[in-house]
């Protein structure tokens, strides 16, 4: 049986209606601390918006915080994990969240995270089959960011086990997976090319190179979009950096996201509902 809700929100996820997306995380003040004074927070969203991020990512109390007119044409993921950089295990995640609690914010999706390798591995397993079992029961998208990290890990850049992570996340039920890039980043497509579900590019290069040539290849290499946050809320002007995202992500030269069989499978569903033009929550 089609999942009709499910549909309609994952159509949510994409604002050019092409399967791909643009996210930018905003879930660091838990991890990390804040990411911008509060009297900055909402000029902050609307400049991410207006740039053309297709989805901000933010834990649930900081949710009930965002206006919804800032979200008239941006989708909302609830990040439902959780741990700090100051926890005697910094790759152990925990869930703080249900589906229920971001269906009742109103949100279009939910994200977990997983760090494969990790000492709580098995743990963060279960908490993600079991967000992805009430997921499926209420019709809401599930992201999950999943990654090789943890000291059983040695090389967490690798193709093979990257493969390796974004199946664990369609095995277990995620309909979008974001995780690291590889090294080299065109290795990107044999990672893309394993998957049968949209794999987004977590954070962009971790070596300095330029941020919107290292895009450019990923959508190249056949992901269906890309994952940017701290690069964007620490830059001078993210506005104009989004935008200049927005269009590798969904300019015309972008490639089509996944493989070729799933794309078909992707459009043949999403062309049962027809064409939605998104309004405020």
């Amino acid at each position: 049986m089609t999942n009709t809700g499910k549909l309609f929100r994952l159509r949510r996820l994409s604002s050019a209606n092409d399967g791909r997306h643009l996210f930018v995380p905003l879930d660091h003040s838990v991890s990390d601390g804040p990411i911008a004074p509060y009297d900055r927070w909402h000029d902050l969203l609307r400049n991410l918006v207006t740039g053309g991020a297709d989805a901000l990512i933010v834990h649930k109390g900081r949710a009930r915080l965002v206006p919804p007119s800032i979200l008239a044409s941006c989708a909302l993921v609830v990040h439902l994990s959780a741990g700090t950089a100051h926890a005697a295990d910094t790759n152990a995640k925990v869930l703080v969240g249900m589906a229920e609690d971001a269906l009742r914010l109103g949100a279009d999706a939910v994200s977990v995270h997983v760090n494969i390798g990790s000492d709580t591995e098995a743990r963060q397993l279960a908490d993600l089959g079991a967000v992805a079992t009430a997921c499926e029961a209420w019709g809401l998208p599930l992201i999950a960011m999943i990654y090789p990290r943890g000291p059983r890990i040695i090389d967490p850049k690798d193709p093979a086990l990257l493969a390796h992570v974004v199946n664990i996340a369609a095995d277990l039920g995620a309909d979008l997976v974001k995780t690291s890039v590889t090294l080299p980043v065109r290795r990107m497509a044999e990672v893309v090319a394993n998957s049968p579900i949209p794999v987004l590019a977590a954070g962009g290069p971790i070596d300095g190179s330029d941020l919107i040539a290292c895009a450019t290849e990923l959508m190249a290499a056949g992901c269906a979009g890309l994952a940017v946050g701290r690069k964007v809320f620490t830059s001078s002007n993210p506005a104009s950096l989004v935008a200049r995202l927005a269009a590798v992500v969904h300019g015309p030269h972008a490639t089509v996201p996944n493989s070729a069989a799933h794309q078909a499978a992707h459009q043949t569903d999403l062309s049962r509902i027809p064409t939605m033009t998104t309004g405020a929550r």
